[in-house]
């Protein structure tokens, strides 16, 4: 049986980055960047004002003063999109609009607050404004030939206001994978099917599919296997127009599971078939063809932790991103934690903030097949394999789960 970190480093070993599309930059959102954008001009293209107010030489109002104010003469008026007529001379000011760009012979911004209109032509000012003052000078922000984004990174809003700040339509990024999603069990039907007795709804397709589509890559759903060899070899062979395989279920040791027969006539080769952890030790990894293939455990929570731990971590550096793991953080227990030595066990936790201070507490009743567990957790609480108790008040790391993260007070700003 390996360990949870040996199988993690196994899959990520066998991973290889898929290839790259171009895309429009709409697309390209949450993707990965898979080139180099340089800045092909100045950004802002020229020097501009940061506010509303008055174009104007430093050296004019150097003298004012609230008992000794500069009157200036107004000889134009300027709003943004447009370039002024005139220049700024001596005792002169051009009233300006923030964006605009700064006339010639003006050296600094004076603020609309810090003057007063005399008359429609004149603005009296009581304060000193330095040179340079509430301008943009021209490249501030990007010159031309700089490096915009480099290859790897992720793209946010952000991003894409830079692409298309620079007239960038359209970029290359890393092809979203292809996974498709396999349950298997003579005891699942679909959603809506009826159930009959000893016959229990299909979840995990959809826990799946949705885990996957949070990761950023394209869900394939192949349905339900029967039991039987012939139907799981067909299933999985369609499976193969895939990046990637999970299948859920008939991993474990059991009369019915044919899934490993059924691998073995595809020429798969297994990595592993067991885990050191709990939930999910039955969880198999290896490859069917060129095709990356998992074996996820029936039940659902088992199903979707080691989903967080192995496949997607996979599936991000497949797309080429360089954060493969969800982020942790430190908190501390309100209640005893027990487990059995020897695997590494993930406990289902909510988290909440009091006094500044991050605490944890287990969703209840940690089986499994209690699929509430993992719609109530914030985390998983990360226990090590020598650890048979934690106590209450003692630090433990948990691993953040996706979607929103509940801290009760918790502020922004």
């Amino acid at each position: 049986m390996i360990s949870v970190i040996d199988a993690r480093d196994s899959v990520l070993n066998r991973v290889q980055l898929l290839g790259t599309e171009r895309v429009d930059i709409f697309s390209a959102l949450d993707r990965v960047l898979a080139e180099e954008v340089f800045a092909t001009r100045n950004q802002p293209p020229w020097d501009n004002s940061a506010m509303d107010g008055y174009a104007v030489r430093a050296e004019d109002t150097a003298s004012a003063s609230g008992a000794s104010p500069v009157v200036l003469e107004i000889i134009e008026h300027l709003a943004a999109g447009y370039r002024a007529g005139k220049s700024v001379g001596r005792g002169q000011a051009i009233h300006i609009m923030t964006g605009a760009p700064v006339p010639d012979g003006a050296d600094t911004i004076i603020r609309s607050e810090d003057t007063e209109q005399v008359d429609d032509s004149h603005i009296r000012v009581r304060t000193s404004v330095p040179e340079g003052k509430d301008l943009r000078r021209a490249g501030e922000d990007l010159t031309v030939g700089d490096r915009m984004l480099p290859a790897g990174k992720r793209i946010r809003p952000a991003e894409i206001g830079l692409l298309a700040s620079t007239n960038r339509t359209h970029v290359s990024v890393y092809r979203r994978p292809r996974v498709a999603i396999l349950s298997t069990g003579d005891e699942i039907v679909d959603v809506d099917e009826d159930i009959s007795d000893g016959k229990i709804v299909d979840s995990n397709s959809y826990s799946l599919t949705a885990l996957v589509l949070e990761a950023g890559a394209i869900p394939i759903r192949l349905g339900i296997s029967r039991d039987t060899r012939e139907e799981l070899e067909r299933n999985l062979r369609a499976g193969l127009a895939g990046d990637v395989i999970i299948t859920s279920g008939g991993v474990s040791v059991g009369e019915f599971d044919f899934v490993k027969a059924a691998l073995d006539a595809l020429g798969t080769s297994m990595e592993f078939w067991k885990v050191a952890m709990t939930p999910g030790r039955p969880f198999a990894f290896g490859t069917i063809q060129d095709t990356l293939a998992f074996g996820l455990p029936g039940n659902p929570v088992a199903t979707m932790v080691t989903f967080e731990l192995f496949v997607r971590p996979a599936l991000l550096k497949m797309s080429g991103a360089s954060r493969l793991y969800r982020p942790t953080v430190r908190a501390l227990l309100l209640s005893d934690l027990h487990k059995s030595s020897g695997r590494k066990q993930f406990l289902r936790m909510q988290l909440f903030e009091r006094d500044g201070q991050l605490y944890a507490t287990q969703t209840g009743a940690q089986g499994s097949g209690i699929l509430k567990s993992m719609s109530l957790a914030d985390g998983l609480a990360i226990t090590h394999e020598d650890q048979t108790s934690i106590r209450g008040g003692e630090e433990i790391e948990v691993m953040l789960l996706g979607g929103e993260w509940n801290l009760a007070g918790a502020r922004c700003c």
